[in-house]
């Protein structure tokens, strides 16, 4: 019966290795502690103990750093090697626990008790040897790094605790498992535990050996890079290994499973996933996959910030970013009433249209500010192919989704304010007509199953606050246009504009020019004569470049040092801007024959227009010139024969037609012009020549003509009025059914203007003809 000794012994820590009893191995021994060890081992009866490091990277290790059992060992020879190190061959005695570890000043100590197999043998531990062997003969014969002589070796051994541990030494098992091995001091649990091991390693074994015969037939089909995807992909599968293309699928899995896709969506991303896991990565249709699964679990499909529906609040911001524009607000904040009262609304869709630099687009972000949504701005401008909108097919090379999908992956939210800027300036061509791919994405009925055909499931835009912007209703295809609420922002006044300049354009300005407040004023009769001398536009887009210019210059001013703060008036702003650009006021100075004022409405505003005719002896030519429009001629000629059926009564020669040429020209000849409102103004010019009645100056008209003298009502009345108050007219002869529109005047306009509403010519000629004629 084997007993137990007590030892007080050097103690050598050990690296990555680890010595079993009756084993004999070199070891390198770098440290000067371990070193001593050694010495002191040699200076006595050459024993000394074992203990392996639980981590390697301690150079100085403390009890805790060592396992407590190791193995009791003698040195059997030492060598000194010229690099500092020492070899030593050592045989391994018995299994020891540490029971108490010593560290003294140039080694380590320990006290242990050893513990030696038992000598006898019972029929229990023949059989787990042979089982063990058993196990260990079928290892050697699969792996490559244990030979066949290795197990002849161990056949050899008859005691059963040294056979465990010489086989458990042979095994590319981990340190902490060999660990457990020597410190189990049974022997019969020795041999269960090794036998577990052997095991396991022969069934890897057996799957390395299986995955490769799969892998070498793989490998009869194609080239040597396949062949190692192949082995990966196998590898993964048998061992369950997450990492590589099988974690990625699990991943993506895991995605799909968190964002709360609609049944079907999710189940087409399962598919493409399972597809995508089954394509090798070198395959081009391998890319493709993973792009569509990307879009898919990018795409928002649930998420939605929170509507802040604080109607004050919303106001102020409204109020603060903007001045005017009272009827966009009021629209605005009655969707915030409705959806707090309700508390679901499908998102409106809103076209704001008006001339540039009015703030259609700032005013669309004003709106998701006020709403705190997220904001997203998609340009249309020049898009003529259906695609852009829908998406194409991912049949198709470098396939996309479309503007609509792309901008809510952007917006990452199911509600954003989307604005559609430019929609007027979209173009048809053989490609498809994308106004038309439009239709489905503004339908509050049918948007919340918008379908892209890249995504190709359906998508909801119910929940999206869709703002387009236009300059021109005109080109917008009737049913396009039939699905927006359409919110006409036609200009700013004078006054208006001076406001938006000191409150909004300055201070910017002055900003990203590093002016600070006290650096640089405009004073407000600056401000207007700016507005009315170097600006003529509906919006106040070519005012911020004025004042950006005037921001440059003055920092040139202070950085050289000739001022230290610039003050602009009336007075000095031509040292700054240059002489004045435009007259104020397009007024005639005088009442004058056969020229008349007339109101149009084009795509940056309105305007005047001066339409003169000239009457010559002749043969009864009608000359039009001016480059006019079909429409326009059209009036022309209908206010001619107006007047040529009531000669009597207008006190004209009855045979004018026949005796004189008639020349009409509207000038600023290289701008297209047409339109049905220059009627009335054509006719009132006509009759003035042929009377010889002069008009008054301060009158402007806007009116369509019919031949029996009619006055048939016009668009654009609001803008035709502003166009007026700026060139400085008195009065406006109007169609009378335009009056409904007259409450959309701001009231600083109408009480500068007198407004006359008319029915026939007559009326027209009451107002505007002056003196008795010829």
């Amino acid at each position: 019966m084997a007993t137990n000794k007590e030892y007080h012994v050097p103690l050598l820590p050990l690296r990555g290795l680890m010595v079993f009893p009756t084993m004999v191995l070199h070891l390198d021994v770098g440290r000067e502690k371990s070193i001593e060890a050694l010495e002191q081992a040699m200076l006595g009866d050459n024993i000394v103990v074992l203990s392996t490091q639980k981590e390697v990277g301690k150079d100085n290790p403390t009890k805790e750093d060592l396992y407590e059992w190791g193995t009791l060992t003698k040195v059997k020879q030492m060598l000194k090697l010229p690099n500092g190190t020492v070899r030593v061959l050592v045989e391994g005695l018995e299994r020891a626990k540490i029971e108490e570890f010593i560290e003294k000043d140039t080694h380590w100590e320990a006290k242990l008790l050893t513990y030696p197999d038992p000598d006898e043998k019972d029929a229990e531990d023949e059989a787990l040897m042979r089982t063990l062997l058993d196990y260990f003969h079928t290892y050697t014969k699969l792996s490559k790094k244990t030979t066949i002589e290795t197990y002849h070796t161990v056949s050899d051994i008859s005691e059963p605790g040294r056979m465990a541990d010489i086989i458990t030494s042979h095994l590319p098992i981990n340190m902490k498992e060999k660990q457990s091995v020597l410190e189990t001091k049974d022997v019969k649990d020795r041999l269960h535990k090794v036998i577990r091991h052997v095991n396991n390693e022969k069934e890897v074994l057996q799957l390395e050996k299986k995955i490769g015969l799969r892998v070498k037939r793989s490998m009869e089909r194609t080239q040597k890079e396949y062949y190692l995807r192949e082995q990966m992909k196998a590898i993964q599968k048998e061992l369950g290994d997450k990492e590589g293309k099988g974690g990625e699928i699990q991943e993506l899995k895991e995605r799909v499973e968190k964002i709360g896709m609609p049944e079907n969506v999710k189940k087409t991303a399962l598919k493409e996933i399972d597809r995508y896991e089954k394509i090798p990565s070198s395959s081009a249709e391998s890319s493709v996959i993973r792009n569509y699964i990307d879009w898919l679990l990018n795409l928002p499909w649930t998420e939605a910030t929170k509507d802040q529906l604080d109607i004050i609040r919303a106001e102020e911001i409204l109020n603060e970013d903007h001045f005017g524009l009272e009827k966009v607000k009021e629209r605005v904040l009655e969707y915030l009433a409705v959806q707090q009262l309700t508390q679901s609304l499908k998102g409106p869709i809103l076209c704001l249209a008006g001339p540039p630099g009015v703030g259609k687009t700032s005013l669309a972000r004003s709106i998701a500010k006020s709403l705190d949504r997220k904001f997203v701005r998609v340009s249309l401008g020049g898009v003529r192919d259906e695609s852009e909108i829908r998406g194409h097919r991912r049949t198709y090379v470098g396939a996309m989704p479309g503007r609509i999908i792309q901008g809510m992956k952007k917006a990452e939210t199911i509600n954003p304010v989307f604005l559609l800027d430019e929609i007027d300036k979209m173009s048809n061509d053989f490609r498809g007509d994308p106004s038309s791919a439009l239709l489905e994405v503004l339908d509050p009925e049918q948007n919340h199953n918008f379908s892209d055909h890249y995504i190709e499931e359906a998508y909801d835009l119910s929940n999206v606050m869709f703002i387009a912007t236009a300059n021109n209703l005109a080109t917008i295809p009737g049913p396009l246009r039939d699905r927006m609420e359409i919110i006409t922002i036609a200009g700013y006044t004078e006054i208006e504009k001076l406001n938006i300049g000191k409150d909004h354009l300055l201070p910017r300005q002055a900003k990203e020019h590093g002016l600070q407040k006290n650096l640089l004023q405009i004073r407000d009769e600056a401000l207007m004569a700016i507005i009315r001398y170097h600006t003529r536009e509906a919006g106040v887009r070519s005012l911020e470049r004025q004042i950006a210019s005037i921001c440059r210059k003055a920092a040139k001013i202070i950085v050289s040092g000739q001022k230290k703060r610039v003050v602009i008036t009336e007075k000095n702003l031509v040292e700054f801007l240059g002489k004045p650009k435009f007259r104020y006021g397009q007024a005639e100075v005088e009442d004058q024959v056969g020229v008349a004022t007339g109101l149009a409405y084009t795509t940056v505003g309105g305007d005047t227009l001066s339409i003169e005719v000239s009457v010559s002896p002749g043969k009864g030519k009608l000359m039009l010139t001016g480059k006019l429009g079909d429409v326009m001629k059209e009036s022309a000629h209908a206010a001619f024969s107006f007047i040529r059926s009531r000669a009597d009564e207008l006190n004209i020669d009855p045979d004018f037609n026949e005796k004189n040429d008639i020349h009409i020209h509207v000038p600023e000849g290289a701008v297209p012009k047409d339109g049905p409102s220059a009627g009335i103004t054509m006719a009132t010019a006509l009759i003035s020549a042929l009377t010889g009645r002069p008009v008054h100056k301060d009158v402007g008209m806007t009116g369509e003509i019919t031949l029996r003298g009619r006055v048939l009502p016009i668009g654009g009345l609001k803008e035709k009025s502003l166009s007026a108050h700026r060139a400085g007219l008195k009065k406006i002869i109007l169609p009378k059914e335009n009056e409904k529109d007259l409450d959309d005047i701001p009231e600083s306009v109408r009480k500068d203007l007198t407004f006359v509403l008319v029915s026939h010519l007559d009326q027209v000629l009451e107002h505007a003809l002056a003196g008795e004629g010829k």
